[in-house]
Formats: C-alpha cells, sequence, structure tokens
C-alpha cells in the first residue's frame, strides 16, 4: 500500500494555504451581495407596506362618499395596524436578520416583541371583523343588519380589535409569563447568540402561551371567517338560483326594459344594494347570455374571490402559527432560519391587505386616482354620485371588488319579495357592474 512522501505533504499544505485566503474572499464577496440583496428585497416591502395603507388611510380623509360607508372604517382602521406594522416592527426585524445583531438593548427587545405581536393580531382581527360586516350585510335581512352594525357596535368592534391583543402582547411578555418553565433554554439560546438581549433580541415561548396566543390572534379569527365567507357564498349562490327561477317565471319578454339584477358579494351600509334591478337602453335578444352561463359565471366570480381573501390569509399566516404550536412540543428545534421566513410571510400579509380590501374597491380606486393625480377633477366626476333619471347611479361599495350581473326579463317599477328582503325593479336605478378579479 503506497503512501505520500513528507515533501508531497509539505506541497499539500502550502497549497491549501494559497488556497485559502482566495476561498475566503470569494465567500465574503457572496455574503456581501446576498445581504445587498435581502436588504433590496426587504426594503421593498416595507415601501409598499407604507405606501399601499397610507394611500387607504388618505383615500378615506379626503373622499366624503367613503365615510359614509360603516365598512370602509374598518378596512381604514385596519391600513393603519398594518401601516404601523410597517413603520416600527418590520424595519427593525430587517436591521437584524441583515447585520446578524440586535443592537438597541433588552428592555427594547422586549417592546420590539410586544409591538409585532400587538399590531400583527390587531391586523388579523380586523380581517375577522370584516368578515363578519359582510355576514351581517349579505345573509341578514336589512333591519337585521341596521340593528346589528349600529355606530356604537363598530367602536366596540374596533376597539376591541385593538384591546384584546395587548392581553397577549405587552401583558405576558413584559411580566415574562411567556418564558415560565422554559428559562434554562432561553439563557442557552442566548448564550449562543452572544450573551444576552444586549446584543440579541431571543424570544421563546412555552407550551400554555403558543396555544393561548396563537388561539386569539390565529385559529379563532380564521374559524370564524371561514364561517362567514362560507355563509356569505352559499346565500349568494341561493340568490341566483331564485333569480334565475324568476327568469323562467316571467320570461315573457317586455318591449324597450329589460332590468339587470346586480348581486354583490361586498358590504354595503344598505344591504338592498346589493341585489337590484337595472334596466338598460336599446339592448338586444343577443346581448343575453344563457342563464345556465351566466350562473356558472357568477359562481365563477365569487368563489374566486372568496379564495384569494381565504387564501392569502392563510397562506401568509397559517406557516407561522402552525410552527408556533409545534416548536415547543419539539424541544425547540425548528430552525431560526425557517422562523424567519414564516415571520416575515406573515408581515407580507399587511402588504396585500390594502390589494385585497381597498385597490379592488371601485369607489377606492377613484379616490387614488384623484389623489395621485392631484385631485384632476375627471377622477372626482367620475366617482360622484347622482340619482336623476338620466344619470347612472353610483355602485355599491364593494369591499372586494366584485359584482355579478344578471339580466331579467320583468316590469319596471315593481318588486319581488324574498323571504322578507324585497328585490327592487326599478328603471330609474342603474347599478355599476365591475369586473372579476
Amino acid at each position: 500500500m503506497a503512501t505520500a512522501s513528507p515533501q508531497h505533504l509539505l506541497d499539500d499544505i502550502k497549497n491549501s494555504e494559497e488556497q485559502q485566503p482566495g476561498q475566503q474572499e470569494q465567500q465574503e464577496f457572496l455574503s456581501s451581495v446576498e445581504t445587498i440583496a435581502l436588504t433590496i428585497f426587504l426594503s421593498l416591502i416595507i415601501i409598499m407596506t407604507v405606501f399601499g395603507n397610507l394611500l387607504v388611510m388618505v383615500a378615506l380623509c379626503k373622499d366624503r362618499h367613503l365615510r359614509k360607508k360603516k365598512t370602509n372604517y374598518f378596512i381604514v382602521s385596519l391600513a393603519f395596524a398594518d401601516l404601523l406594522v410597517a413603520l416600527v416592527v418590520m424595519p427593525f426585524a430587517a436591521i437584524e436578520l441583515t447585520t446578524g445583531q440586535w443592537r438597541y438593548g433588552e428592555i427594547f427587545c422586549l417592546v420590539r416583541t410586544s409591538l409585532d405581536v400587538l399590531l400583527t393580531t390587531a391586523s388579523i382581527l380586523h380581517l375577522c371583523c370584516i368578515a363578519l360586516d359582510r355576514y351581517y350585510a349579505i345573509c341578514c335581512q336589512p333591519l337585521v343588519y341596521r340593528h346589528k352594525m349600529t355606530p356604537m357596535r363598530v367602536a366596540v368592534m374596533l376597539s376591541g380589535c385593538w384591546l384584546i391583543p395587548t392581553f397577549i402582547s405587552f401583558l405576558p411578555i413584559m411580566q415574562s409569563w411567556n418564558a415560565i418553565g422554559i428559562e434554562d433554554i432561553i439563557e442557552e439560546r442566548r448564550a449562543l447568540a452572544g450573551g444576552s438581549n444586549d446584543t440579541s433580541c431571543v424570544f421563546l415561548v412555552n407550551r400554555p402561551y403558543a396555544l393561548i396566543c396563537s388561539a386569539v390572534a390565529f385559529y379563532v379569527p380564521l374559524g370564524l371567517m371561514v364561517l362567514a365567507y362560507q355563509r356569505i357564498y352559499v346565500t349568494a349562490m341561493t340568490h341566483v338560483r331564485q333569480i334565475e327561477t324568476l327568469q323562467r317565471a316571467g320570461s315573457a319578454p317586455v318591449t324597450g326594459t329589460i332590468p339587470v339584477i346586480t348581486v354583490r358579494t361586498s358590504t354595503s351600509s344598505d344591504p338592498l344594494e346589493h341585489y337590484r334591478l337595472r334596466t338598460p337602453t336599446g339592448s338586444s335578444s343577443s346581448e343575453q347570455a344563457p342563464v345556465g352561463h351566466s350562473r356558472m359565471r357568477i359562481e365563477t366570480k365569487a368563489a374566486k374571490t372568496l379564495a384569494v381573501i381565504m387564501g392569502c390569509f392563510c397562506l401568509c399566516w397559517a406557516p407561522f402559527f402552525i410552527t408556533n404550536i409545534v416548536d415547543p412540543f419539539i424541544h425547540y428545534s425548528v430552525p431560526w432560519q425557517l422562523w424567519t421566513a414564516w415571520l416575515w410571510l406573515g408581515y407580507i400579509n399587511s402588504g396585500l391587505n390594502p390589494f385585497l380590501y381597498a385597490f379592488l374597491n371601485r369607489a377606492f380606486r377613484r379616490a387614488f386616482l384623484v389623489i395621485l393625480c392631484c385631485g384632476d377633477e375627471r377622477y372626482a366626476r367620475q366617482g360622484s354620485c347622482s340619482y336623476g333619471p338620466t344619470h347612472r347611479a353610483c355602485s355599491a361599495a364593494s369591499v372586494n371588488g366584485t359584482s355579478m350581473a344578471l339580466r331579467l326579463s320583468f316590469l319596471p317599477n315593481r318588486s319581488y319579495s324574498d323571504n322578507g328582503r324585497t328585490i327592487l325593479a326599478n328603471e330609474q336605478e342603474s347599478q355599476d357592474s365591475l369586473g372579476p378579479l
């Protein structure tokens, strides 16, 4: 068996020593490039989140028509919570991630963590309140909605969105209730990270805190949102089928008037605005699609809208809260890289909310155009309301930006009763139809 000579061994050691400086320089270069790319990516997320949510808040302040809708107060409060996430939470998380150090001391570490839990939970609770508001507006009778969603109740719901998170953020974190029973593990992590929270911000939670916090901040709101949107979808589809039955019963053509019913999967201060008939002029029989095709199109729109809303919410937050519950039961073995990825995925939800709940709303889009175009009166006139016989009425507020229309052959100026809900048929009323997502 051959062995290497001493001279060969010395040559190998010398060659390896000559290669080490080059490899180190290459690793440092790759590390700096990765840091720059990561910094740019995180900065874009923060800037887009700030811009989108700030635009929503300015739009509500400048447009008095938006202030008339109760749902829009939930949206602007949601935008404020997401704006604070982008201004208070994200920058410090980005600095810690890109530099690998925490430079702001132990007290501010606890404050930053408390703000993180408070604001992200408030954002999620706002989404739950929006879903409940939609449920009452679409699935309940008009008088029930007005009774349920009074200004006082809206204020109470908004207050709850901000007060409830304090009981799982500042109160337990500042009292270190989350660390009861796992003090040794936290000290071990601090030693590995740098010795104390002066140079590293270590936050671990025990099992009771993980279960309670996750339930309040995610699982309970998720369950309510699923139930609300499921009932909204079922109600919308029930009305579509009832409209189809009415169309078959009144299929005799009426010259000059073909009312159109607009069924909206949105929230409005008046639930009657979700189901209105309008009369187009000059419409021909060739413009009317088959009922089966129209119903399929409506069901597809509604399903896609609700799927986008729930899909984005679950995609952004489910990984984090699943990991949050699992980690304490597997001895905190989840890698920090995975934790960071899931956390920033949840932060991205704060940047998506303006697009899901405001940018897809026609009224908000018009307000945005007025703001971005420096108050151009053309967009202000397009968004104005007029109820005269020769003008088009303002469209009902659509939170998710979708509406669905079916053509019916009924006489104008008549009303049809549907289990206590009146469907209006007035030739002077009209509703703008918004396209699908």
